[in-house]
């Protein structure tokens, strides 16, 4: 009896395997892009639709819950339901320990910009931490620009003009922005294809920071405005926006702000290392580069997406970058999203309902009032 040929008996099944597959990838893609472009597209309509903060929560919750479900559909979901199972749990705390760390110092940060505003009059640190937290269930509004939402608390405090407190959300999101820009700088040897979209992204920052700073020239664009028909109501709130603006912006207040937000959202990256070692990847100085330079990336991205809370955006570019550069399974990389997701944005939404309801029976409206 001839013995068997090990090789050719392995090509044999290499040869199988990628028949089956190879057919498979188009319809697979073709129904992920279908899927992602259906979701956003109804997402799209829900929230228009829907009027109550309720009701567009739920909307962009499902939006995130049909984001998961695609992906891990895609990437066999058996395998990833596999990976959740034998994730260290025990690590939960020290995750969510560093995210807590994030939201903290994003506090602090809030409270410095309404300092330097000189909004906080009548604001305790009790406080200010409240209505930060409370504006973080807005998270899943398009660039998070819907924690605008934070002004009309302070309002409902102190009585402060929603247009000059309103920069405060422009100015965070900003230095969050500039913050990912360089923590993502970190790991730009390792994905030399992102350095393009780095500079872009960095360059257009600076860019509109100076265009800000030119006050001439913002003057002359607020008096064209007061001399339209429709301006003339419009431009003294615009003249408070942007001196806020501009207050805000000023290069020492910027250094500051942005280093508070490396600290903060480098706590988040940290967390994100930890969620790889407790799905088994081996821990490392080279991993934690990796796991710096995706959760930058894939955060910046959705960010820069103007979906809501970036959903299906930063899930897809943080799979994509986890299977490319770290080189495990897409099951793995999915799970890795899926727990580092639920623990920064949805732990922020819960966090954000929980003190949003503690604020409105602090400060409960009277009946008549708005």
């Amino acid at each position: 009896m001839q013995p068997p040929n090990i090789a050719s008996e392995a090509l044999r099944q290499y040869n199988r395997c990628v028949e089956k597959a190879q057919p498979s990838i188009f319809p697979a893609l073709l129904l992920f892009c279908s899927s992602v472009l259906l979701l956003f597209c109804s997402s799209a309509l829900l929230l228009m639709a829907l009027k109550t903060l309720q009701g567009k929560i739920l909307a962009s919750l499902l939006l995130g819950i049909g984001v998961i479900m695609v992906i891990s559909l895609l990437s066999d979901l058996q395998a990833v339901m596999r990976d959740l199972r034998a994730f260290t749990w025990l690590l939960l705390p020290l995750i969510l320990g560093l995210i807590i760390c994030n939201y903290l110092l994003r506090g602090l940060k809030w409270d410095f910009f309404l300092r330097r505003l000189q909004c906080g009059q009548g604001v305790s640190a009790f406080d200010s931490g409240l209505i930060f937290t409370a504006g973080m269930v807005m998270a899943v509004t398009p660039g998070k620009l819907g924690e605008v939402f934070k002004s009309y608390l302070l309002k409902r405090v102190n009585g402060t003009a929603i247009s000059r407190s309103a920069p405060i959300v422009l100015a965070e999101r900003l230095t969050d922005g500039l913050a990912m820009l360089l923590l993502m700088g970190l790991g730009l040897t390792l994905f030399p294809p992102a350095r393009p979209v780095f500079v872009l992204l960095l360059g257009a920052t600076i860019a509109g920071i100076i265009i800000v700073q030119q006050q001439p020239l913002a003057n002359a664009l607020l008096d064209f405005i007061a001399r339209m028909p429709l301006g003339r109501a419009l431009a003294p709130r615009l003249r408070t926006v942007y001196a806020s603006t501009r207050e805000l912006l000023d290069w020492r207040v910027l250094v500051v702000a942005t280093g508070m937000s490396v600290v903060s959202w480098g706590c988040e990256c940290i967390a994100f290392f930890v969620v790889l070692v407790g799905l088994g990847v081996e821990p490392s100085s080279l991993l934690l580069l990796q796991a710096i330079f995706i959760f930058a990336a894939s955060t910046l991205f959705g960010l820069v997406s103007f979906l809501p809370g970036g959903l299906g955006v930063s899930e897809v570019s943080s799979v994509g970058l986890l299977v490319a550069l770290v080189n495990i399974s897409a099951a793995t990389a999915t799970s890795a999203t899926v727990l580092i997701r639920f623990a920064t944005l949805w732990f922020g939404v819960l966090l954000g309902a929980l003190a949003l309801a503690w604020f409105g029976r602090r400060y409960a409206e009277e009946p008549g009032n708005s």
